[in-house]
């Protein structure tokens, strides 16, 4: 059965080779013609279905595949995955030099980037369904990288402003090892740069297409935004690639007259709104630390007008100073006391005068009464 497998697997090889590279529609029909020769061959589990390579991208090949689970439900499928280049099966005892990538895997898909596959040769890529107890047909499609995997993007894109104009500098898309797509294609990479005004529409963008790695960009609008994003392109089989990251700056020169009075009057007005905001919270906060610190509390009407009153009228005094509410007291005491002395003084000079009057006229009559006395006694 193997040996019958293999010689319809190279008569539809040999069919392929005669008419070219295939594409995608190419892939089904062969597909479906292996597929057919295989359950013609091993009628006991299904074949994989469906294969494609439509996750490769430059040097990173993935093979994926379908497969119906209800074929096999209540058994441990698993699949092996190989590859061969276009040389080796020609031979006809080319079953030998299959190289196996994945075997007996789970999932619906194979990464072939670890095979090192030239990058512009033609391969065979095959798939098979196993059991424990049986295995199914091989299914196979070609595979050509330089055709069949997808173009990446540039790697990055840097922009720098010059003296108004714009620098573009371009990284080429890299390989699975890191190397530069431009020399797997014998430099014919190139890129298609789009640029536009930041507010406008990318649909409007201007298109620009170089080979160069470094781009210098002209006749711009000075002091603008501006936005690029680039493309890369394969023309051999016109393969492009997405759009890279959108990246804007803006473009340097000399400023307009009218561009630099605005920016003046915006600074004075920015300056005047940064001073004005200063002081009011300057202002508030002497208000919150005076009514903390020093609380406004008035004073009775009564002991106000003590306080404006002249310095002669007895004042309110602190009472933490006793011997000066004292003083004003006995100053005042000292003046009366002085006030009565001159009066008992006048009054007691008056009674003396008086006395010293009546005691001449006590004295005679007491001497008169004396005399009269001792003459009646002798």
């Amino acid at each position: 059965m193997e040996v019958l497998l293999g010689v319809c697997v190279v008569v539809l090889a040999e069919v392929c080779a005669a008419g070219g590279a295939v594409g995608a529609a190419e892939y089904r029909a062969f597909t479906a013609n292996s597929t057919e020769q295989s359950n013609a061959v091993l009628t006991g589990l299904r074949c994989p279905e469906n294969l494609s390579t439509v996750d490769s991208l430059n040097t990173r090949y993935v093979l994926r595949w379908d497969w119906p689970q209800e074929t096999a439900v209540d058994q441990t499928v698993t699949f092996t995955a190989q590859y061969i280049s276009e040389r080796l099966f020609q031979k006809p005892r080319h079953e030998k030099h299959w190289i196996s990538v994945c075997v007996h895997v789970l999932e619906h898909r194979c990464d072939f980037t670890g095979a090192v596959l030239h990058y512009l040769a033609l391969y065979h890529l095959r798939v098979r369904a196993s059991t424990p107890q049986q295995s199914s047909g091989w299914v196979q499609i070609r595979f050509c990288p330089d055709k069949h995997a997808a173009l990446g993007p540039p790697s990055s894109v840097k922009l720098t402003s010059i003296k108004g104009h714009l620098e573009i500098n371009i990284t080429d898309p890299l390989t699975s090892t890191n190397q530069s797509m431009k020399t797997l294609l014998d430099n014919n990479l190139s890129y298609l740069i789009q640029y536009w005004r930041r507010s406008e529409d990318p649909q409007k963008a201007e298109v620009l297409q170089t080979e160069n790695n470094i781009v210098m960009l002209t006749g711009l609008d000075r002091q603008t935004w501006y936005c690029v994003r680039v493309q890369s392109r394969y023309d051999f089989y016109n393969k492009t690639s997405v759009f890279s990251d959108t990246h804007c700056t803006r473009t340097g020169g000399q400023m307009l007259y009218w561009q630099i009075f605005l920016c003046f009057l915006l600074s004075l007005l920015l300056c005047f709104l940064l001073v004005l905001l200063l002081s009011f919270c300057f202002y508030k906060m002497f208000t919150l630390l005076k009514s903390t610190f020093c609380p406004a509390v008035h004073l009775p009407d009564h002991i106000q007008e003590l306080w404006s009153s002249d310095c002669t009228a007895p004042q309110l005094l602190a009472p933490e100073s006793p011997e000066s509410v004292c003083e004003p007291l006995v100053t005042a005491c000292t003046e009366l006391d002085a006030a009565l002395v001159n009066t008992e003084d006048q009054d007691f000079s008056t009674h003396s005068r008086h006395r010293s009057g009546d005691s001449g006229v006590y004295s005679t009559e007491e001497d008169s009464s004396t005399d009269e006395a001792q003459r009646r006694a002798a």
